[in-house]
Order: structure tokens, then sequence, then C-alpha cells
């Protein structure tokens, strides 16, 4: 068994001060694969420290240094390649196969993307008598998820090390390995000391910490919006910046003259990716009440097609729930969906045929759901689908809309115009339209309980600078 009993400070592998440990889990054997030594409060104050002595010089650096390190850092990913998929398939049980293409290479390219954003920092604006620069805003606490560990990562630590910030970053407790290659990447390509900082540990615990800190001037935290808003409060006796990706209740409208198969078929596979372990996954599928016979008989065949099992077989497309936790939640709210009185089409909360361990859900898929079930309004966060119908088009928005949450949306219509209408209308972040996919261009970010903030796309540059504006004399 793996023992990681250092964390990553001021260009330094170092002891943990601490004697806490956490096992990690294998969640497709539930077998124990390593111990993971949890940070002190003294391990957090010398990341800090080690941040804050290395702002001036790292931000003072020109972008092509900065765009040049992060170039080395895109290169070496793609150099540990197979590591990091072995590590996303060991700690949260991603089909192999799929690791690339769910996790890996986006994160590969974002780090070349923002290297050539570095040089966005250069750029001055003159109105007329004002002259507008910017400014890296200092110290950064990364506070990253386990659902997607590396890609939401380099989303944060990207555009952060392209403004010129330096950076103390917490992994999840269930997935630090990718976290552990990532700094021994930076380590190996020279980043300068204190620049990128790791610690592990609980998020109760040391967020409180990051968040709460005189020295950190800014927080970006992907995770649940209940922890979401612990976090802001942390931070708001010290008016630092918090950036918030959270929760999300996804909305999918299906219109009446859209291809139905292909729409359909969209959608259900949306969900169940990454074992519908994504926050702006589409749970929601709205359908009109004519076309829903044959939405329900599409649906039910790609939920079918789908292999789930172990994530190292060739002919798995669907691995494991990450935890024990996790897996627990979503079979809660399966039987949920049964007692409140939706139909179950296909799925279920027992474990999938010829499988005896593991922390393994069918794909599922409830019908009959009204807006108002908790199931159609609380995130699960595994592969279970709601299908709500409506009866006109303005009932449809009124649905997608009455949500907590509005981190994303789709829309598949007869055509783009017709789609693009209705996204409008929608109060999300997001909107996918016509069966289109994640672009790192695109801002990535909720309104109302999902969050504030963007990531990903030019705008997440822009939440890790400062602007100053320097007035001459008219």
């Amino acid at each position: 068994m793996q023992q990681i009993n250092q964390v990553y400070i001021d260009g330094n592998w170092r002891r943990t001060k601490s004697t806490q440990l956490y096992s990690l889990i294998n969640p497709a054997t539930q077998d124990s694969i390593a111990q993971v030594t949890m940070a002190s409060v003294k391990d957090v104050e010398d990341a800090v420290a080690a941040a804050h002595k290395a702002f001036a010089s790292w931000s003072n650096t020109s972008a092509q240094t900065r765009a040049n390190y992060m170039n080395a850092i895109a290169d070496e990913m793609q150099t540990r390649y197979q590591d990091l998929i072995e590590a996303h398939v060991l700690s949260m049980g991603c089909p192999a196969h799929l690791v690339g293409a769910y996790h890996l290479d986006c994160a590969i390219d974002a780090m070349r993307y923002y290297a050539k954003l570095a040089f966005n920092m250069e750029k001055e604006t003159r109105r007329e008598s004002v002259l507008l620069t910017q400014k890296a805003i200092g110290v950064c606490a990364l506070i990253n998820p386990w659902n997607y560990p590396l890609h939401q990562l380099v989303g944060k630590l990207a555009p952060a090390l392209a403004a010129g910030c330096t950076l103390i970053e917490k992994p999840a407790e269930q997935t630090p390995l990718t976290d552990l290659i990532m700094a021994e990447i930076m380590h190996k390509v020279g980043l300068p000391a204190g620049v990128f900082n790791l610690i592990f540990g609980h998020g109760h615990e040391i967020g409180p910490l990051l968040a709460e800190h005189p020295k950190v001037n800014m927080v970006s935290f992907t995770g649940s919006t209940r922890a979401g808003i612990e976090v802001a409060k942390n931070a708001a006796s010290s008016v630092k910046r918090v950036c918030q990706e959270l929760g999300g209740k996804s909305a999918f409208i299906i219109t009446q003259d859209a291809d139905i198969e292909a729409a359909v078929r969209y959608g259900v596979e949306d969900v169940m990716a990454n074992t519908g372990q994504t926050c702006n996954a589409l749970t929601r599928m709205l359908v009109p009440k004519s076309q829903y016979q044959k939405v329900i008989e599409v649906a039910k065949q790609v939920a079918l097609e789908h292999t789930v099992g172990d994530p190292r077989l060739a002919e798995t497309n669907m691995g494991p729930l990450a935890s024990a936790k996790q897996h627990q939640v979503v079979k809660d709210y399966i039987q949920l969906g049964l007692e409140e009185g939706a139909s179950l089409l296909t799925g279920g909360a027992e474990l999938p045929e010829r499988l005896d361990k593991g922390y393994y859900i069918k794909p599922t898929i409830f019908t009959q759901v009204t807006p108002e079930m908790r199931i159609a309004q609380e995130e699960i966060f595994g592969p279970v689908l709601c299908i709500l119908t409506y009866d006109d088009i303005e009932e449809a928005i009124t649905i997608a809309n009455d949500s907590q949450y509005g981190l994303s949306s789709a829309v598949y219509a007869k055509d783009a115009e017709t789609a693009l209408a209705i996204a409008k209308r929608l109060e999300a972040g997001q909107s996918y339209i016509q069966g289109s996919y994640f672009s790192m261009h695109a801002p990535f970010g909720g309104v109302k309980q999902s969050g504030n903030g963007r990531e990903w796309g030019e705008e997440a540059l822009e939440e890790y600078v400062e602007t100053q504006a320097i007035i001459y004399p008219s």
C-alpha cells in the first residue's frame, strides 16, 4: 500500500507535521490503495507563507517566462499521460480507455491555451487621460473536487499561473493521486519555489483555514452549494474574492419538432458520462407530451447500451461511483424517487448483474416525474435521469427555470436558430444547443445557487486579475 506522508511546500517535499491518516479506496474493488497523511495547521501556515513570499517575484516575471513554464508543464503532462490515467482509474474508477477524453486531453490543451493568454497581462488600455493596467490578484487557494480532479485543477491552475498568481492547492481527500503527479511535474520543470504548494486534508478542516487566512487574496472553490456557502462565509472576514462553481440540476429541453432519436441519445449519454458525476449534467429532460412514448423508448434503449463494470476492461463504458458515501447518496435518491411516485424505466439501486462488490449503480431513468419532486429539484450526482413532460414551450421554459440552480442547460430543436431563441431565455451560465459539447473557450459558471465567477475561456483569467487605473493630468 502506498504511503503518502509528504506535502509539497516552497519547492520541496516535506513530511507533514500531522499524524492524521486517510485511506484511499479503489471504488471498483473497495480495497485500500494508499494512506495519506493529512496536513497540519502548521503545514497550511507554511504553504501560505511560501506562496506569499514567492508572489512579488513571480507576479513580475514576463508573460513569456510564465508561458515557457506552462508549456513545459503541458509537455511533462503528456509524458506522464499513462501515470495520470492510472491515477484516475485507481482513485475514481473511470474506465481506462475513457480517461483521456474525459479528464486529460482538455487539461493538457488548456495549459497551452492559457500560456498564450498570459500575454494578455501585458496589454494596457487608454481611456482619454486614464491608463488601465492589470495585476495578478495575489495568493490563491484552489480547493478542488473529486469528480474531475485534473480537469478542474487545470481550470484553476492554468489561468492563475498565467496571471502571475501563487498558489496553495488542496485536492479532494478522495482523489489526491493526480495532484501528486502534478506537483512532481511542477518540481521537474523547475517552477520557482513557492509558486505552487500542495497540501492534503479534509475540506471542512483545511478549507476554513485557507478561506479565512489574511494572506490569501482569493479562493477558487468547486464543490457542493452547501460547502460553497461555508467557504464564502469564512472568506468574508478578510473581504477576499471567491470564485465558486457549485451544484447543478440542469434542464434539457427537447422540442416537438426536434430529431427525437438524436436528442434523446445525446441527453442520456450526457447524464451517464463519468457515471453521472458531472455538475452540469443534463439530469432533467423536458419533453413534449406528444413525443413522450417515443422518448422513453429511445431513452431505455440508450441506457441499456451502457456496460457497467471493471474500469480496466475495454468493453466497460461506465465505472463505479467514486466513493462509498456517494454510492449511498445515489441509492437513497433512487429509493426516494420511488417513494415520491416516479416510475423506474430502467436501472435501480441494486448492484448490476455479475458484480458483487464495488460502488456501482446501473444507468437509471425515472419517468412520471413532476417538477416539485425532490429528485427533480435536488442534485443527485449519479447516473440518474429524470424525464418530465410539458404542453408547450412556455411551460417548458418555466419548468426549466424553476430551480435553485443555474449552472447549465441545453436545447435540441428543429434547427440552431430555434434552439438559440429558447436558450437565451434559460437561467443558466451555459446552454448547449443541438447536441454541442464542452469547450474550454466558453466561460463556465453558474447563476443563482450554482455559484459566481467563471472558469475556462478568457473570462477565467479575469478572475485572477485586479485592474489598476492610472490617471494622468487632463
